[in-house]
């Protein structure tokens, strides 16, 4: 709860500072312009207080050593500094929910290639993706989400190296700086349909945020080359084109949403064989056809592909065929299910026949039994 202004740290040296941590807290006013008095800051956390004004230059000195930068949550505006620039060791940059705006710059790409998470989230940013971006290989949460962004989507997704590992490995020596990173960090993301904030666990997820913004255009395929991204969120765009039929290969995949945009065509077979896929929203595009079959997606709820006037099959209605009656494929159930009925009531009404011929015990019972209750099978009606 403490509040006011930040700026006295101003008026101590701190010469031998690297952690300073003052979020979740009610400070107000501007960012001081003093960091260069704190030449071995590696940690920066402000986030969640009431700060605004520009970040100012001298966040990024010629030998920055800032490792983790964390500003989101306040009430900044402006453009990032391109101070930051020389800050080469950032492994976190979380500037989301401030009123930040400008371009997306391509230094970002060129000069921040150690980053593991780059959040610009709910801010006024404008323009397009630089393909510089995609120089970010060690990456593994990506969230541009609810922004101004418009162009495409770059091709060049499968740069991301650490997205297209499938399995997450952990050294077995870590650096003291890493540690310190990873005892530190903290994120919101917007995961399996609510945000949610992660610490500990944050190295362990892959995410990639596009969504609420203005993008254009097809879906990349190369993005089904991420193996091992675990969470996509395209929602909100105006995409248009196919679901790549190659969605398959995203074996890792638990959350998937794609709602909200012009996107046509059937729905690709292989997104059914998603076996960890939790979390999936198509509706409201232009898609069609039958919906494949397999427990995966006919276990979603029917939201899940509402707004998509052309789709069919379980858990929506049946497809019709031309003649007005359901597709073979749709009553392929309903056909087994009475196949299998009327075979069983067959079976089992000639297996107690036949059970009668063989066994003259039984034979003998029966008989007995009716000719004493008057319905015997004696050819006479009883008295």
């Amino acid at each position: 709860m403490l509040r006011g202004s930040i700026s006295s740290i101003c008026s101590i040296n701190y010469p031998n500072l690297t952690l300073l941590d003052l979020s979740y807290n009610q400070f107000s006013g501007q960012l001081p312009k003093c960091w260069m008095s704190m030449p071995k800051l590696s940690i920066l956390n402000l986030a969640n207080n009431h700060l605004s004004g520009e970040v100012p230059q001298s966040l990024g000195p010629s030998d920055c050593l800032l490792l983790s930068l964390q500003l989101q949550s306040n009430k900044l505006f402006g453009e990032l500094p391109s101070s930051l620039r020389n800050c080469k060791h950032l492994t976190m940059l979380d500037v989301g929910e401030n009123q930040l705006t400008g371009n997306i710059s391509p230094w970002i790409g060129t000069n921040l290639g150690m980053l593991k998470l780059l959040s610009l989230r709910d801010n006024e940013f404008y323009g397009t993706i630089p393909p510089e971006v995609c120089h970010l290989t060690q990456i593994q949460i990506l969230d541009l989400s609810r922004n101004n962004i418009s162009g495409r989507i770059p091709p060049c997704f499968n740069n991301f190296t650490f997205l297209v590992q499938q399995d997450i490995t952990t050294p077995n020596m870590i650096p003291q700086t890493e540690f310190i990173v990873m005892r530190c960090e903290n994120a919101f993301v917007y995961w399996k349909g609510q945000e949610k904030e992660y610490n500990k666990t944050l190295r362990l997820l892959k995410l990639i945020d596009l969504s609420n913004n203005r993008l254009v255009g097809n879906i990349p395929r190369q993005l089904s080359l991420l193996r091992g991204l675990i969470s996509l969120n395209l929602s909100r765009n105006h995409l248009t084109g196919n679901i790549d039929s190659e969605i398959g290969q995203m074996n890792m995949l638990e959350s998937l949403d794609l709602s909200r945009n012009q996107l046509s065509g059937e729905i690709p077979v292989g997104l059914a064989e998603l076996s960890f896929l939790a979390v999936l929203d198509l509706s409201f595009n232009n898609l069609s056809g039958n919906i494949p079959s397999g427990t995966q997606l006919q276990g979603f709820n029917a939201s899940v592909y509402a707004g998509n006037y052309g789709l069919c099959g379980p858990p929506l209605a049946a497809c019709l065929a031309p003649d007005g009656l359901p597709s073979a494929t749709d009553s392929k159930f309903d056909i087994g299910f009475y196949i299998s009925t009327v075979l069983g009531y067959v079976l089992g009404f000639w297996g107690v026949i036949v059970t009668l011929v063989l066994n003259n015990s039984w034979k003998k019972l029966i008989f007995t039994f009716g000719t004493k209750s008057g319905t015997g099978f004696t050819g006479r009606p009883p008295p």
